[in-house]
């Protein structure tokens, strides 16, 4: 109410600041026919005035706002890969009936280019996952979600994630994953239909994660080449992968 209050103080003290103004001028050069041309011209700047300001101007400013905030959520999202997301991955890719055709699709190396990564990201969206439930990996997939709890409860928490609808998605996925596991004392026993269901949360959390994994690593290889350099060398589905340089 108080900001509403001031604002129109401010707008009747700029009207009337105006309005003195013609008045002087008025009173020196006695020539209205003078003021009304200007008044007119000014008046009839205003839209252009107001599309250069307010759509132009602003939704530059914005953009750039926006670029420098999505930098700082890589942050976030390179945290969600070293806390969770890799070993989120390698503990999937246990459970995929067709873990050999995802993997010849990410194999990333130093000479990838945009176009590469356009078409992984192409063909992992287009891709049917198939997960095998073996009860022994999910009870595990569950102690270890389970354990990360908190840790992406409080990156949910984040109002900037929802700056990044693609990432957000990413956490929806793997945090409902875990809440549905959490709800089974043991992934032994179960129903056909309740681990079809399983079946279903953990290729969404994957395929979501596969998804969001390529982007940053994308971001890395274009940003931070030495965070990219380890990411390679650590690359979840490479079976040969390893920190050391040789």
């Amino acid at each position: 109410m108080k900001r509403t209050n001031w604002l129109i103080y401010l707008t009747v003290a700029l009207v009337v600041l105006s309005t003195l103004v013609y008045v002087l001028h008025f009173a020196i050069f006695r020539d209205v026919h003078h003021i009304f041309i200007y008044l007119v011209g000014d008046i009839a700047f205003v839209p252009i005035e107001v599309l250069l300001v307010t759509v132009i101007i602003h939704r530059l400013l914005r953009h750039r706002e926006k670029r420098a905030l999505l930098n700082k959520l890589n942050m976030v999202i390179g945290a969600f890969f070293n806390e969770v997301g890799t070993d989120l991955l390698k503990r999937i890719i246990a459970l995929d009936e067709d873990f050999d055709e995802v993997r010849q699709n990410l194999l990333l190396n130093k000479d990838w280019t945009r176009r590469d990564f356009a078409q992984a990201g192409k063909r992992m969206a287009e891709y049917d996952y198939s997960i095998e439930v073996k009860p022994e990996a999910l009870d595990e997939l569950r102690d270890f979600l389970l354990a990360k709890r908190e840790f992406l409860l409080r990156l949910l928490e984040n109002p900037n994630l929802l700056e990044h609808e693609s990432f957000t998605d990413v956490l929806w996925a793997v945090t409902h994953l875990a809440e549905e596991l959490s709800h089974r004392a043991t992934a032994y026993g179960l129903p056909a239909a309740d681990y079809e269901h399983l079946a279903g949360d953990v290729s969404r959390a994957y395929a979501r994660t596969i998804g969001e994994w390529l982007t940053y690593m994308e971001h890395l290889q274009r940003k931070y080449p030495y965070l990219f350099s380890l990411a390679v060398r650590t690359n979840p589905f490479d079976p040969a992968a390893s920190a050391e340089i040789e």
